[in-house]
Protein backbone atom coordinates (compact mmCIF):
# COMPACT_ATOMS: atom_id res chain seq x y z
CA UNK A 1 0.00 0.00 0.00
CA UNK A 2 2.84 2.37 0.82
CA UNK A 3 4.46 1.58 -2.54
CA UNK A 4 1.22 2.59 -4.31
CA UNK A 5 1.19 5.80 -2.24
CA UNK A 6 4.64 6.75 -3.55
CA UNK A 7 3.58 5.96 -7.10
CA UNK A 8 0.72 8.46 -6.70
CA UNK A 9 3.16 11.03 -5.26
CA UNK A 10 5.38 10.54 -8.32
CA UNK A 11 2.32 11.21 -10.50
CA UNK A 12 2.05 14.65 -8.87
CA UNK A 13 -0.68 14.16 -6.24
CA UNK A 14 -0.42 15.77 -2.81
CA UNK A 15 0.23 13.48 0.15
CA UNK A 16 -3.40 13.72 1.28
CA UNK A 17 -4.80 12.97 -2.20
CA UNK A 18 -2.33 10.12 -2.73
CA UNK A 19 -3.32 8.61 0.63
CA UNK A 20 -7.03 8.72 -0.19
CA UNK A 21 -6.32 7.27 -3.65
CA UNK A 22 -4.68 4.19 -2.14
CA UNK A 23 -7.30 3.76 0.56
CA UNK A 24 -5.77 5.24 3.72
CA UNK A 25 -6.56 8.44 5.56
CA UNK A 26 -4.98 11.78 4.70
CA UNK A 27 -3.07 12.03 8.01
CA UNK A 28 -1.49 8.62 7.37
CA UNK A 29 -0.28 9.82 3.99
CA UNK A 30 1.08 13.01 5.52
CA UNK A 31 2.89 10.96 8.17
CA UNK A 32 4.44 8.66 5.51
CA UNK A 33 5.53 11.71 3.54
CA UNK A 34 7.08 13.46 6.55
CA UNK A 35 8.78 10.32 7.91
CA UNK A 36 10.59 9.85 4.63
CA UNK A 37 11.40 13.50 4.12
CA UNK A 38 9.40 13.56 0.91
CA UNK A 39 11.45 10.72 -0.61
CA UNK A 40 9.99 7.33 -1.55
CA UNK A 41 10.52 4.55 0.94
CA UNK A 42 12.98 1.83 0.05
CA UNK A 43 10.28 -0.79 -0.26
CA UNK A 44 12.00 -2.43 -3.17
CA UNK A 45 12.27 -1.98 -6.89
CA UNK A 46 9.53 -2.10 -9.45
CA UNK A 47 7.43 -5.23 -8.95
CA UNK A 48 9.39 -8.18 -10.29
CA UNK A 49 9.03 -9.21 -13.91
CA UNK A 50 7.97 -12.63 -15.18
CA UNK A 51 11.47 -13.86 -14.46
CA UNK A 52 10.82 -13.76 -10.72
CA UNK A 53 8.11 -15.41 -8.67
CA UNK A 54 5.24 -13.13 -7.74
CA UNK A 55 3.60 -13.06 -4.32
CA UNK A 56 0.53 -14.84 -5.77
CA UNK A 57 2.78 -17.64 -7.06
CA UNK A 58 4.48 -17.90 -3.69
CA UNK A 59 1.10 -18.16 -1.98
CA UNK A 60 0.11 -20.91 -4.42
CA UNK A 61 3.34 -22.78 -3.65
CA UNK A 62 2.64 -22.48 0.09
CA UNK A 63 -0.92 -23.77 -0.28
CA UNK A 64 0.01 -26.69 -2.53
CA UNK A 65 2.95 -27.60 -0.29
CA UNK A 66 0.71 -27.56 2.79
CA UNK A 67 -1.66 -29.92 0.95
CA UNK A 68 1.26 -32.31 0.45
CA UNK A 69 1.99 -31.50 -3.19
CA UNK A 70 5.33 -32.50 -4.66
CA UNK A 71 7.75 -30.13 -6.34
CA UNK A 72 6.93 -31.27 -9.89
CA UNK A 73 3.20 -31.13 -9.27
CA UNK A 74 3.44 -27.60 -7.87
CA UNK A 75 5.65 -26.51 -10.78
CA UNK A 76 3.17 -27.90 -13.31
CA UNK A 77 0.23 -26.13 -11.64
CA UNK A 78 1.85 -22.69 -11.48
CA UNK A 79 3.57 -22.99 -14.86
CA UNK A 80 7.15 -22.80 -13.64
CA UNK A 81 10.17 -25.07 -13.87
CA UNK A 82 10.51 -27.67 -11.13
CA UNK A 83 14.00 -26.35 -10.37
CA UNK A 84 12.54 -22.89 -9.68
CA UNK A 85 10.02 -24.30 -7.19
CA UNK A 86 12.63 -26.52 -5.58
CA UNK A 87 15.04 -23.59 -5.18
CA UNK A 88 12.27 -21.41 -3.73
CA UNK A 89 11.33 -24.06 -1.16
CA UNK A 90 14.94 -24.73 -0.24
CA UNK A 91 15.85 -21.05 0.18
CA UNK A 92 12.80 -20.00 2.14
CA UNK A 93 11.80 -22.97 4.25
CA UNK A 94 11.80 -22.35 8.01
CA UNK A 95 12.30 -25.14 10.53
CA UNK A 96 9.39 -25.34 12.93
CA UNK A 97 9.02 -28.26 15.30
CA UNK A 98 11.44 -30.47 13.40
CA UNK A 99 9.90 -30.06 9.95
CA UNK A 100 10.32 -27.52 7.19
CA UNK A 101 7.54 -25.01 6.58
CA UNK A 102 7.30 -22.60 3.68
CA UNK A 103 5.67 -19.21 4.24
CA UNK A 104 4.88 -17.04 1.23
CA UNK A 105 4.97 -13.74 3.13
CA UNK A 106 8.46 -14.43 4.53
CA UNK A 107 9.68 -15.57 1.11
CA UNK A 108 8.35 -12.40 -0.53
CA UNK A 109 9.94 -10.23 2.15
CA UNK A 110 13.30 -11.96 1.60
CA UNK A 111 13.03 -11.53 -2.18
CA UNK A 112 12.23 -7.81 -1.91
CA UNK A 113 15.02 -7.30 0.61
CA UNK A 114 17.54 -9.04 -1.64
CA UNK A 115 16.40 -7.01 -4.65
CA UNK A 116 16.86 -3.65 -2.95
CA UNK A 117 20.08 -4.53 -1.13
CA UNK A 118 22.76 -2.04 -2.17
CA UNK A 119 25.32 -3.86 -4.22
CA UNK A 120 28.66 -2.12 -4.47
CA UNK A 121 30.84 -2.65 -7.51
CA UNK A 122 33.63 -5.19 -7.34
CA UNK A 123 36.22 -2.60 -8.29
CA UNK A 124 35.11 -0.43 -5.37
CA UNK A 125 35.39 -3.22 -2.81
CA UNK A 126 38.64 -4.88 -3.92
CA UNK A 127 41.61 -2.46 -3.92
CA UNK A 128 44.06 -5.00 -5.32
CA UNK A 129 41.76 -5.84 -8.23
CA UNK A 130 41.10 -2.16 -8.92
CA UNK A 131 44.84 -1.36 -9.07
CA UNK A 132 45.45 -4.34 -11.34
CA UNK A 133 42.72 -3.23 -13.76
CA UNK A 134 43.71 0.46 -13.66
CA UNK A 135 47.35 -0.34 -14.37
CA UNK A 136 46.48 -2.42 -17.40
CA UNK A 137 43.91 0.02 -18.75
CA UNK A 138 46.44 2.87 -18.49
CA UNK A 139 49.19 0.83 -20.14
CA UNK A 140 51.57 1.32 -17.21
CA UNK A 141 52.08 -2.27 -16.13
CA UNK A 142 55.06 -3.35 -14.07
CA UNK A 143 56.30 -6.80 -13.17
CA UNK A 144 56.99 -7.63 -9.51
CA UNK A 145 60.67 -6.71 -10.08
CA UNK A 146 59.64 -3.22 -11.31
CA UNK A 147 60.37 -3.64 -15.03
CA UNK A 148 57.65 -2.55 -17.47
CA UNK A 149 55.47 -5.29 -18.96
CA UNK A 150 53.77 -4.87 -22.31
CA UNK A 151 50.21 -5.87 -22.91
CA UNK A 152 49.10 -8.78 -25.06
CA UNK A 153 49.89 -8.68 -28.78
CA UNK A 154 47.38 -6.85 -30.91
CA UNK A 155 46.42 -7.41 -34.53
CA UNK A 156 48.51 -5.68 -37.19
CA UNK A 157 47.16 -2.50 -38.76
CA UNK A 158 45.91 -2.74 -42.32
CA UNK A 159 45.44 0.25 -44.55
CA UNK A 160 47.32 3.27 -45.78
CA UNK A 161 47.29 5.55 -42.75
CA UNK A 162 48.91 3.47 -40.05
CA UNK A 163 49.40 5.50 -36.89
CA UNK A 164 52.71 5.56 -35.09
CA UNK A 165 51.76 3.10 -32.39
CA UNK A 166 54.66 3.95 -30.09
CA UNK A 167 53.31 7.52 -29.89
CA UNK A 168 49.85 6.44 -28.82
CA UNK A 169 48.93 5.92 -25.19
CA UNK A 170 46.53 3.11 -26.09
CA UNK A 171 49.31 1.19 -27.86
CA UNK A 172 50.39 -0.34 -24.55
CA UNK A 173 46.98 -0.37 -22.84
CA UNK A 174 45.07 -3.61 -22.41
CA UNK A 175 41.45 -4.06 -23.37
CA UNK A 176 38.88 -5.10 -20.73
CA UNK A 177 38.60 -8.48 -22.48
CA UNK A 178 42.37 -9.02 -22.26
CA UNK A 179 42.36 -8.07 -18.57
CA UNK A 180 39.43 -10.37 -17.73
CA UNK A 181 41.09 -13.32 -19.51
CA UNK A 182 44.48 -12.66 -17.90
CA UNK A 183 43.24 -12.58 -14.29
CA UNK A 184 42.78 -16.39 -13.94
CA UNK A 185 46.30 -16.88 -15.31
CA UNK A 186 47.94 -14.39 -12.93
CA UNK A 187 45.80 -15.40 -9.93
CA UNK A 188 44.79 -19.05 -10.41
CA UNK A 189 43.98 -19.69 -6.73
CA UNK A 190 42.43 -16.34 -5.81
CA UNK A 191 38.70 -16.20 -6.57
CA UNK A 192 38.49 -12.57 -5.44
CA UNK A 193 40.66 -11.55 -8.40
CA UNK A 194 38.00 -12.17 -11.05
CA UNK A 195 35.90 -9.68 -12.97
CA UNK A 196 34.04 -9.71 -16.25
CA UNK A 197 34.95 -7.38 -19.08
CA UNK A 198 31.44 -5.87 -18.87
CA UNK A 199 32.08 -4.81 -15.27
CA UNK A 200 35.34 -3.14 -16.33
CA UNK A 201 33.56 -1.15 -19.03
Amino acid sequence: MERAFWVKIAEGLTSEDAAVAVGVSGPVGTRWFRQRGGMPAAVGPVPPSGRYLSFAEREEIALLRAQGGGVRDIARRIGRAASTVSRELRRNAATRGGRLEYRASIAQWKAERAARRPKSAKLVENDRLREYVQDRLSGVVRRPDGTPASGPDTAAWKGRNKPRRQDRRWATAWSPEQIAHRLPIDFPDDGSMRISHEAIY
